[in-house]
């Protein structure tokens, strides 16, 4: 018996429990190891219908989308139709945020590694049309300059429909139809849907979120190049990731990517702040670094659902994890375990700890108030010396019912400290106001002071 043949089987057994152990309705996973590839699946599709997971179900893949939006983006750089180095405005002339000196510079590799600067999670629906990235695009005028494009990395929404935007604008059609006639099609990918009304043609999944099914089944279109509607299957998933395990070749050992691409993508081009598992940003792919190998994947999260993916060139291994609700990452933990664990020697290490031996947490330093377009953070030390953080969620994370966020902040390594309690990962206090206080509050999104 081989070893994928051996932990398919061990997961077929585990996976039902592991659901409801962790109150995820429903969920899918693939793997492949080489040419052989295995498929699972359990629970529901939505607890209002119980309708059963099977393999060949849909589920939102949320942000990984980013990658496959990275890969149409590569493939006019193959063709010589796009330029990672010139500035946006080369291709879409209009485009302004409000910083104009700022506007004038973001490059179109920027966008690709999270590095252009201006607030990225900006959710406004522009309709359901063909233009609507268009128009999207065009209401960024007014959005801020967090930091100086180049500086640091923030993980950016926005910048990633700006960039669908590019793509759309080069090729001269809709950016679901590029999606479709350059990766579906050429991948035979046929259990994917670019918005609800190709996904009701599947058996899709709903997410959930507390006791019951979203309200919604998806975001708005005008963000689908980040991640908001693209619904697949896990072996769908993995196709594409197989195709860039391949050095770009589809299942018909044409190029779908070019090698050189390939490899590009995957390259470091800038360090991520301590804050999560993931050490730095190739273009589009998330970088991690285990113990003799290198590792490259994409996490996604939309209204309820939550999706993995991790590559291991190294050892021809690939995992998609595809979950509607509940705690999905001890999931991702314990299958990821065992799939690239004891295939590729890299599964994903301990979650973070507190370090008891940490000095005390700098109060001076961190506290005070933080703000994106989406929270409203408070840092503040009580009569103890606890250092305690207040999130208040603002613009569409509060229209989707977010609730607010308390938990006390206890030492972990250096400027990166963790949630107390089990829900939430690291968080980083970088930079300086020139008071000897945090400029910025760094989630994988970088929050900026507001001056008191």
């Amino acid at each position: 018996m081989s070893k994928l043949i051996e932990i398919s089987s061990w997961l077929r057994g585990r996976l039902p429990d592991l659901l409801a152990e962790n109150r995820v309705p429903g969920a899918a996973v693939a793997f492949c190891a080489g040419d052989e590839l295995a498929d699972v699946a359990a629970g529901v599709l939505s607890t209002a219908t119980g309708v059963e997971a099977t393999t060949g179900s849909l589920f939102q893949i949320g942000s990984i989308t980013k990658v496959l939006t990275s890969t149409l983006a590569m493939q006019l750089v193959d063709e010589g139709r796009l330029d990672l180095d010139a500035p946006v405005r080369a291709y879409l002339p209009g485009f302004a945020v409000a910083d104009e000196r700022a506007a004038a510079r973001i490059t179109v590799r920027q966008l690709l590694c999270h590095v252009s600067g201006f607030e990225g999670d900006v959710f406004t629906d522009t309709g359901k049309g063909d233009d609507c990235l268009e128009k999207y695009v065009g209401l960024l005028a007014g959005v801020p300059q967090v930091f100086e494009p180049g500086e640091m990395f923030s993980y950016n929404n926005a910048g990633f429909c700006v960039l669908g935007r590019i793509v759309e604008v080069v090729r001269g059609r809709p950016f679901d139809d590029c999606m479709r006639a350059h990766l579906f099609e050429p991948l035979g990918l046929t259990q994917a849907a670019n918005d609800p009304y190709e996904a009701i043609l599947h058996r899709t999944a709903v997410g959930h979120i507390g006791h019951g099914p979203t309200p919604v089944w998806a975001l708005a279109r005008s963000n689908a190049p980040a991640g908001s509607m693209l619904a697949m299957s896990a072996r769908d998933l993995l196709a594409f990731a197989r195709m860039h395990l391949a050095g770009g070749l589809g299942p018909d050992g044409r190029a779908v990517l070019g090698p050189e691409s390939v490899r590009a993508m995957r390259q470091q081009q800038v360090a991520q702040p301590d804050v999560d598992q993931g050490t730095g940003w190739g273009l589009g792919w998330e970088l991690f670094h285990r113990p003799g190998r290198a590792v490259f994947g994409h996490d996604g999260n939309t209204i309820g659902q939550s999706a993995f993916l991790r590559v291991v060139p190294e050892c021809d291994v690939a995992l998609v994890i595809l979950t509607n609700g509940g705690s999905p990452k001890p999931v991702f933990r314990e299958i990821a375990g065992h799939v690239l664990g004891d295939l590729a020697g890299a599964g994903p290490g301990a979650a973070p700890r507190p370090d008891p031996a940490a000095p005390p947490l700098d109060a001076a330093r961190y506290a005070g108030t933080y703000l994106s377009s989406t929270a409203r953070t408070t840092v503040s030390q009580d009569a103890r010396g606890r250092l305690w953080l207040d999130r208040v969620p603002l613009g569409v994370t509060a229209d989707l019912d977010e609730a607010p966020y308390r938990t006390e902040l206890v030492a972990w390594r250096g400027d990166s400290v963790l949630p107390a309690g089990p829900e939430g990962g690291p968080l980083a206090f970088l930079g300086d106001d020139g008071h000897g206080r945090a400029l910025y509050l760094h989630s994988g999104r970088a929050d900026r002071r507001v001056p008191s």
